[in-house]
């Protein structure tokens, strides 16, 4: 039965199909094949129902429209300007600039492929005219937006936490170190990078200057204080702090801002719910089919096959960092969240793991995943936004995969860099 649902599944994805029909058609072969024949066939739309139904997937509409609102109107443009002004005038301060700027929108927007496209349309000319080359900017772009993944609110980390009954609030909390860390490491790449190219510095920003971009950013900002604040400070549950965002968002690109009328509100919330219904079928069809093999016992079978019940906690979480690596760079990050994390749920519980850890290390390698060729999203994304050949896209990844990877082997051995903020958020 194994072989017959992944055969099939993998023949449906080489004739491509959409990934959610190959995850309705293996969990149809798993249901038929348990339950000898079609009569139990209401016990898997059941299965697709109940996977929609908790609460805190709610959040999930709410930062995409959160996101849109904001991509379209101008809280992504003075956030980039608070950056600029401040770092801008180091060497290397522009590249520096865009991977800050892909940082605070992702505190903004939690999706990696919103922050592509926001801030990648107005500092790649830029990074070009100052004289970084395109396959640089473009990697830079494309893997700095992963932070966005990390930083809360991460649509990522609300998946993982649904799937795997793990805290939202805890999740989100613990992305903060790893995501200033890749900051860090993003940084000195670019300004060992422009030392090496000799590429020209920025303008130096005066003091009234910087006090007018931050005067400028200080409506945006308050996306990340009603975020992380909120939720720290007991005041809203992840939930209750996508709506508020959504509204506050509102309030800034209508009333302030007036950069959006009411025809755009309704073009961004139809955008918005095109999104949230293939992501809501994913998560469903995900739901049914994390049913199929936990009650085929398919977890163990793959599991104990290549022994990982003896691999120790570190053994695993490297198991873990693989396998949500590799099948990142081929399907969609939402899809091997729903496939993967129950798979692994019984070993984590069996090694003695923190599930926040594992939430936090599974995010960055499906970020990681999400950046790496050859069929990681946000590649293709950058495609279309940017028009540019794949090929060149591509070509500057690498050192960035590699810092990448890097942080996801320190937060194995020095798991504290994710769970230091959780503890004392949390009084754990």
């Amino acid at each position: 039965m194994t072989l017959a649902i992944f055969g099939t599944m993998i023949l449906l994805l080489l004739a491509g199909f959409p990934m959610m029909i190959p995850l309705i058609a293996g969990s149809l072969i798993g249901f038929v094949a348990l339950f000898g024949g079609m009569g139990q066939l209401d016990t898997m739309v059941q299965q697709i129902l109940g996977g929609i139904r908790p609460a805190s997937l709610i959040a999930v509409p709410m930062f995409i429209f959160a996101a849109d609102i904001m991509t379209r109107g101008q809280s992504a443009s003075r956030l980039i300007d608070l950056v600029m002004a401040f770092v801008g005038h180091l060497k290397g301060g522009l590249a520096v600039s865009t991977a800050a700027a892909c940082t605070l929108f992702g505190a903004v927007s939690g999706s990696t492929q919103a922050t592509v496209v926001a801030v990648g349309g107005p500092l790649r000319p830029r990074m070009l005219r100052a004289g970084y080359g395109d396959s640089f900017s473009l990697a830079l772009i494309v893997n700095a937006s992963d932070i966005a993944f990390l930083i809360p609110p991460s649509i990522g980390m609300i998946i993982y936490g649904v799937v795997s009954g793990t805290s939202i609030s805890e999740l989100f909390i613990a992305g903060i170190g790893p995501g200033v860390l890749i900051l860090v490491l993003f940084s000195i790449y670019s300004w060992l990078y422009a030392r090496r190219h000799d590429v020209p510095t920025e303008p130096r920003a005066s003091w009234p200057e910087r006090g007018r971009a931050m005067r400028r950013a200080l409506w945006p900002l308050g996306f990340p204080v009603i975020i992380v604040g909120g939720i720290y400070g007991g005041i809203f549950s992840p939930t209750e702090a996508a709506a508020a965002c959504v509204l506050y968002a509102l309030i800034l690109e209508m009333v302030v801002f007036r950069e959006m009328s009411v025809k755009q509100l309704y073009a961004t919330a139809k955008s918005t719910g095109l999104i949230t219904a293939v992501v809501f079928i994913l998560v469903g069809a995900g739901a049914a089919f994390s049913y199929v093999i936990s009650f085929a016992q398919i977890p163990q079978q793959v599991l104990g096959g290549i022994g990982i019940d003896e691999m120790g906690q570190y053994g695993v979480l490297f198991t873990i960092s693989i396998a949500f690596f590799v099948g990142c760079m081929f399907v969609d990050p939402i899809v091997v969240i729903l496939i993967l994390v129950p798979i692994f749920a019984p070993v984590v519980d069996s090694v003695g793991l923190d599930p926040v850890l594992v939430g936090t290390i599974i995010t960055l390698q499906v970020a990681i995943g999400s950046a790496t060729p050859p069929f990681g999203c946000d590649i293709f994304t950058a495609i279309a936004v940017f028009k540019r050949p794949y090929a060149e896209v591509v070509k500057g990844t690498p050192p960035f995969i590699l810092m990448l990877l890097s942080v996801a082997v320190l937060l194995i051995f020095f798991p504290q860099i994710a769970l230091f903020l959780r503890d004392l958020a949390f009084d754990k």
